[in-house]
């Protein structure tokens, strides 16, 4: 049976499941008006959602396999709801990237980046989608870090053998450490959108508005071809080619992850203090320590939270996991280019490890895996595995097949190129769908669509967007100049307006076609000092602290809520935690510059712009020092050397 027809038999099979809306049997002159979301979350069970959130979380009993009435087996899948604060207009829902990621986790978050008008307006709804989070938790942390840390090149026969058997190993550890084998074959898209509509049902709207980010976009256009006709507007955000093969689609993918690197580096020639601080062209530089890499890893000392430093080897996967991984956005790409420039010009491998073991989602005390509740690789294979065929009888012919397929890639793309074996784990995944065949192309007839794109997205190549909006009956094409994977709701106007207005409004763009400005990568900030002798004062010295601090891998992605230390570059240890609506720090003989440490404590207002230090220096300066920056306006005052000072700029 065609997916299409199975879609078909599912939106008739719905009213046989355990959750219905009831019907009249007979038809009034006129609908019975809805309830209000607030009474219709309350009748579904509706409670807080965890983590303070401002959203309702119900949790609905589904169909395992919508398709099969004969199947009485269900699961539970949690949405979340804030309703409209004003004259609503209907519902606005996200379906977030990944796969594997959660929304709900992500929910108020993403809310407070968007216009106010869209709250005010919509209910927001975000959701875990099954397997993910509040809908099962299933996840394998420690599959997955072990995997992403082998060497994912497949070049000699030696390699392919190793790659196979990492996938291989991967796929049996990931399933033992989830528990959960026997729902695998329920995870994919088609399943988990009819999720949606059933949700739908149970919220009484007729028709809604459905944006999707990267992997969401694949969601949302299944859904679309399945019940366009409860579509209102369709949002598709850093989009997937559905017609694409996984080859084809990793082979277009691989050359933008190389393409949007040597952006990246470039971007670094083109700032004169990231030139100087990297010691040669950007390019060069990279592919020097990636050959070097590739022959052996390479011993550096790593600053450990606790105090000391660890003798620790950084090896080419390690280079490649962090290179990918600080492709995404335009201040990642900047700290990629920081990093870097430390190995290249001080031969310190340690911020890079900063945003390896970040990625991998490592201690770095330890090394001990961290999980992340709010991604897990376990579902992103789950969905993948289900999504996407790839041709062989047996495990060990699909892994050739896709090995000879990658052939090609590992001989034209000079970067990055392991990336092409992404999805090589569903050669052994367990119940991975065997169909090859492909949606076809989706018009979206009668539905209002926007596909939205940035030309430097290295995970979701923009030409995927720009084929599938050249198929839409009615598409509109929103371009951002460099930009990041995935661009509404990330401050940019020139496309924030033109979503919020079609949302709020109804409004469409004059044109068809919009470029946006944007650029590669983050103004670069340049490496403190290596020695303290270059500072003026203390006051350029605490300035500089103050700058290594905000850039500090650790800091720069705390989620803001976990007690944090860090081992700082040169010497000593800093703890930042929060403090009512500010961060608070704790430094313990902090250096960044040799001769220059730290002792006290700091404050962060972000609502101000306000940073402070009380602290004692120590080596170049002895001094007890308060330290006060207000937007652009610093000041220092203390003393000494027993004698009071001041300095102000």
């Amino acid at each position: 049976m065609s997916s299409f027809v199975r879609l078909i038999l599912g939106i008739s099979l719905l009213l046989s499941s355990s959750i219905v809306v009831v019907a009249p049997t007979v038809q009034a002159a006129h609908p019975p008006a809805r309830p209000s979301t607030e009474e219709i979350l309350r009748q579904l069970g509706g409670q807080p959602c965890p983590d303070e959130s401002d959203f309702t979380c119900v949790t609905l009993t589904m169909p395992l396999d919508h398709f099969n009435p004969a199947d009485p087996r269900t699961l539970q899948v949690t949405f979340a709801v804030l309703p409209a604060t004003g004259q609503r207009k209907g519902m606005f829902v996200t379906a977030t990237g990944g796969p594997g990621t959660s929304g709900i986790a992500v929910a108020d978050s993403y809310t407070a980046a968007l216009d106010p008008k869209i709250p005010r307006r919509f209910d927001i709804v975000f959701f875990d989608q099954r397997g993910m989070a509040l809908s099962g938790g299933l996840t394998c942390p420690e599959a997955a870090a072990a995997y992403y840390q082998t060497d994912a090149r497949a070049v000699t026969p030696q390699q392919e053998a190793a790659v196979k058997n990492a996938a291989h190993t991967f796929s049996q550890a990931c399933i033992s450490e989830m528990g959960y084998p026997d729902i695998l074959p329920y995870l994919g898209t088609q399943q988990a959108m009819e999720d949606l509509d059933r949700f739908r049902q149970l919220m009484q709207d007729e028709k809604f508005w459905l944006y999707g980010e990267s992997y969401g976009t694949q969601f949302a256009q299944t859904y679309a071809a399945a019940h366009g006709n409860h579509l209102a507007g369709l949002i598709l955000d850093g989009t997937v080619d559905l017609t694409l093969s996984g080859f084809e689609y990793y082979a277009q993918q691989v050359q933008a992850f190389n393409d949007t690197l040597v952006a990246t580096l470039q971007a670094c020639n083109d700032e004169a203090a990231c030139a100087e601080d990297m010691n040669g062209a950007a390019v060069t530089v990279y592919d020097r320590l990636a050959a070097r890499l590739a022959r052996h890893t390479l011993p550096f000392r790593f600053p450990l939270p606790a105090g000391g430093r660890a003798h620790r080897d950084f090896a080419f996967a390690d280079l490649e996991v962090t290179a990918a991984g600080q492709l995404y956005a335009e201040g990642d790409r900047m700290l990629f280019n920081r990093a870097l420039a430390a190995s290249a010009s001080r031969d310190d491998l340690a911020p890079l490890a900063r945003l390896l073991y970040l990625s991998l989602g490592l201690d770095p005390q330890t090394l001990d895996v961290v999980p992340d509740p709010s991604y897990s690789d376990a579902i992103f294979y789950a969905v993948e595995c289900q999504d996407y065929g790839y041709p062989g009888g047996t495990p060990a012919e699909k892994a050739e097949n896709y090995l000879r397929a990658g052939d090609p890639i590992e001989a034209a793309v000079p970067r990055l190129a392991s990336l092409f074996y992404g999805d090589l784990p569903c050669a052994y995944w367990p119940n991975a769908t065997t169909n090859l065949t492909r949606p076809g192309p989706l018009t979206a007839e009668g539905i209002p669509a926007f596909v939205l794109g940035a030309t430097a997205d290295p995970a979701t190549p923009v030409n995927n967007g720009i084929s599938v909006y050249q198929r839409l009956a009615d598409g509109y094409l929103i371009t951002q100049e460099g930009g990041p994977h995935v661009i509404f709701g990330r401050g940019v106007e020139c496309v924030d307006d033109l979503v919020t207005d079609f949302l709020v409004k109804g409004r469409t763009p004059q044109q068809r076609e919009t470029t946006c400005e944007g650029v590669v990568a983050d103004e670069y900030v340049p490496l403190a000092p290596r020695k303290a002798s270059a500072f003026a004062n203390p006051l350029e010295a605490l300035a500089s602290a103050e700058n290594e601090i905000n850039y500090l891998p650790e800091y720069y992605y705390w989620d803001g809520v976990e007690p944090t230390d860090v081992g700082c570059a040169v010497n000593g240890q800093l703890h930042f935690e929060p403090n009512g609506d500010k961060y608070a720090f704790n430094l313990n003989q902090c250096a960044f510059t040799k001769d220059f440490n730290v002792s006290g404590i700091g404050s962060y207002d972000s609502g101000k712009d306000r940073f402070t230090f009380t602290v004692a220096t120590s080596d170049r300066w002895r001094c007890n020092l308060k330290y006060v920056r207000n937007a652009d306006h610093t000041k220092v005052t203390g003393t000494c050397d027993g004698k009071p000072v001041k300095w102000e700029e």
